[in-house]
Parts: structure tokens; sequence; C-alpha cells
């Protein structure tokens, strides 16, 4: 969906140079399942494929995004006009993160949920994204303000809902499901992440939190599986170095296969 399409009621406008065709939220019903670094992956994977793509860090109070891509730069004003203009990745990624508007990226923000939903809004009224073929929109975990501020104000194309297999988390996925129903946003599909750890040795999948039920929840929903990502000591080390866009993953489908396909 363009930015510059016809909103419906509650969305808000972004700013006329930018020309945004997909937006697509990514979000987990519960934290600790990897939802950042499913969402970095997904971005990584559209960058390689040749797409124009940004990322919002919406997660304002436990923003991981710019650390995953290594970037430090703050964000610059233009010589003429209003916005705030993203700095990119080595490929080229637009990010925006409250972050990297602070003076110290250990500050604690400790705002209140209103506060913290207007910071989600301007970043999509008032940076500079201009020609974007995916923006995605990095959640925070759970159903609360961000995530339904998010649904309700910005032209979402979909959400992709990151689980892990443990049972508990099935059931708080079942959450957010319901709650993208509910506003009527389309759910693109479900990624498991840490589904398994791959022995060095023999190649054997080892099941550390017990058997994956996200692909038989995903049927059972009568929505599409994404696919499953592995507990990899490889994507922890390149991701605490800021060097995700070097990691190799051919196990998540496409977000471009998904919504062009």
């Amino acid at each position: 969906m363009s930015a510059g399409a016809q909103k419906s009621p509650g969305q808000v406008k972004t700013l006329e140079q930018n020309h945004i065709k997909h937006v697509v939220a990514v979000m987990s019903g519960k934290g600790g399942v990897g939802k950042s670094s499913v969402t970095a992956l997904l971005a990584v994977d559209l960058a390689r494929r040749g797409y124009k793509v940004g990322v919002l860090d919406a997660d304002i109070t436990g923003p991981s995004i710019p650390r995953l891509f290594g970037v430090t730069s703050r964000p610059s004003s233009p010589a003429e006009g209003k916005g705030l203009i993203p700095p990119q990745t080595e490929r080229g990624i637009k990010i925006m993160s409250l972050n990297l508007l602070l003076p110290d990226e250990q500050a604690p923000v400790i705002w209140r949920g209103p506060l913290i939903s207007g910071a989600v809004q301007q970043f999509w009224t008032d940076v500079i994204w201009g020609e974007l073929d995916y923006l995605l929109v990095d959640l925070p975990p759970g159903t609360s303000d961000v995530p339904l501020t998010v649904m309700q104000s910005l032209p979402l194309a979909g959400l992709v809902i990151v689980t892990s297999p443990q049972e508990l988390v099935n059931m708080v996925v079942a959450k957010a499901i319901n709650m993208a129903h509910q506003m009527e946003i389309p759910i693109l599909g479900l990624v498991e992440n840490m589904s398994y750890l791959e022995c060095p040795q023999c190649g054997e999948r080892i099941q550390v939190f017990g058997p994956s039920r996200t692909r038989a929840a995903a049927a059972g929903a009568g929505l599409r599986f994404l696919g499953a990502l592995p507990l990899d000591k490889k994507l922890a080390s390149l991701a605490d170095e800021g060097r995700i866009e070097d990691y190799e993953q051919t196990t998540l489908q496409s977000l471009a296969e998904v919504i062009d396909g």
C-alpha cells in the first residue's frame, strides 16, 4: 500500500516525499523470541533481492535494531524543509530508532504509554523515508499501546508473527493472532525462531524447547508458515557485532514472495 494512497479512519499521513509501497509489522505475543532478529533478517533478504527497504524500530523501551545492524549515526536534518533523514546500513537499509536520538544508547526510556505511542507515530509522520518498496515495523512484544497504535495509524499491508516452540508461547501468540483479526489486519504468516539446535558433529537437529507446534498451529488457523530458524551461534555472534547483514539464511520465505507472489 502506498503511503500516498487514501487512508482509512485513524491512519495518519506521512511526508509528501515518502512513497512506501508496503508497510509490514513484525510482532510477537511475548518477549524473548527473537522478534527483532527476525525483522532484521527479513529486511536483509529483501535488500539482497534489490528492494529498497527501511526498518522502523517501534520497540521504544527496548530498541535493538541499530545494534543488530551496527548503525550508530544519528539521523540528520535536511537543509530545507522539515523531517529527519534516517541513517543507512551497509546494504542501504534505512533505520529509524529512538536509540539513535539518545545521547547514550544505554539510557533508559522511562515514558508512559501515550508518549511512547506518540514517538512511534512521529517515526512515520516526520521521517524522510523517501522511496521504499518495504518498510518493516519492529513492534514491542505483546498486544498493548504500541501495536494498537501501529495497527490503527499506519497503512499496514500485513503482519508477521514470531513465536518459538514452547506450548506457552503458542498460547500467547494466539492473543496476537486474535488481536490482528479484531483489528482486521491481514496476517502474512508465522515464523518459528529458536526451533532447533543443529549438532555441529553429526548434523542432528535437537529440539531444545520440545517438538515444534507452530506449523500445526499455523495450519489450524489457516495461516502461512514462513519458516523456522535454528538456535545458531553464528547468528548470535554477528548480531552482537552489528553484522547481521552478513548472516546467510535460506530457511525463511521472503516477504516479497508472500506479498507479490
